[in-house]
């Protein structure tokens, strides 16, 4: 799992708080990176098998909707976010038990197809969803407190920022149990992990609706910090940045989410505001450069950094 998170965890807080300071727009930025690193957390947990999910946006989008239905009825943040978590987690396990009966690439484009199947409905049933005019959703209370625009935004960063920091935590925790330790054996030796009487297709499910739940939880602060959810939430592009994050992020230790989260923000702000034109060819070159040059990730270039200190040290 990577060496001492504790150093990195810490700076990494005080920057997005120093940052946050000195551009208060950046919180909005930050709160959605955080959302995504907790939706690519869950696809860290699949690729630890050997397996990519191309349509994890799937729940992401449901998490998000779920909190767009719900928001007239249950108005406090501290209730929908466990509805989303919920429902993301139901529907993972309804498509959990069809997708983990396979592997690899058939694993993956299946994950796409339920995807795309979700946002088919969301696009076609506009007398519930607004179709791509999506859902606006009304600033909903924190504790039973309605909160100001800006103490709002300042909220919902720390709201994301600990639940992060906890999750990732549990993340840990939960790929150095047994149970974590065996999803390494289903990419390498699941035949043999079959004849020392686990089931991998078991493991795979726990892992599977886990992160399917973390997704939802994603997609519930992107919905309660942009205030609006329309169906592109589903669409496969928004799978493909998961898992570019993914990449870009690496999968060492649990920070690698949220580092490649933070960067790809960043970068696709400042692109799209530099070169509107071509901010995607500018993302795509950022991914091929970690591709080639740094196939662990940005995670990994943290790790080579402090091993060289280390030695000169």
């Amino acid at each position: 799992m990577g060496r001492n998170l504790t150093l990195p965890t810490v700076l990494g807080i005080a920057l997005l708080f120093g940052l946050s300071f000195l551009a208060p727009w950046l919180k909005f930025v930050f709160t959605i990176a955080l959302a995504k690193g907790l939706a690519v957390l869950g696809i860290l947990l699949l690729l630890r098998a050997g397996q990519v999910s191309f349509g994890h946006a799937l729940y992401v989008a449901v998490g998000a909707y779920t909190v767009a239905f719900t928001r007239p009825v249950a108005g406090d943040v501290l209730i929908l976010l466990p509805l989303a978590v919920l429902a993301a987690g139901t529907v993972g396990v309804l498509v959990g038990l069809f997708v983990t009966r396979y592997r690899d690439i058939f694993f993956g484009m299946l994950n796409l197809a339920f995807s795309m199947v979700f946002y088919s409905l969301l696009e076609k049933l506009y007398a519930y969803t607004k179709g791509t005019d999506g859902i606006t959703v009304v600033r909903p209370s924190i504790a039973g407190v309605m909160l100001e625009r800006v103490p709002y935004e300042w909220t919902m960063l720390c709201l994301a920022l600990t639940l992060a920091v906890g999750l990732g935590l549990l993340a840990r925790v939960f790929l150095a149990s047994p149970l974590g330790q065996a999803l390494p054996a289903i990419k390498t030796r699941e035949t043999r992990l079959e004849f020392a009487g686990i089931s991998a297709k078991r493991v795979l499910l726990v892992s599977y609706v886990a992160s399917a739940m973390l997704a939802g939880l994603g997609g519930g602060l992107i919905a309660m910090t942009t205030l609006h959810v329309t169906p592109l939430l589903a669409y496969w592009t928004h799978s493909g940045e998961l898992v570019f994050i993914a990449i870009l992020g690496g999968g060492g230790a649990v920070l690698g989410p949220f580092l490649g989260a933070v960067v790809f923000e960043l970068v696709r702000v400042y692109a799209a505001a530099a070169f509107p034109d071509a901010w995607q060819m500018i993302l795509g070159a950022v991914l091929l450069a970690i591709i080639l040059f740094a196939s662990r990730g940005l995670w990994g270039i943290y790790e080579d950094l402090t091993a060289k200190r280390g030695v000169r040290s």
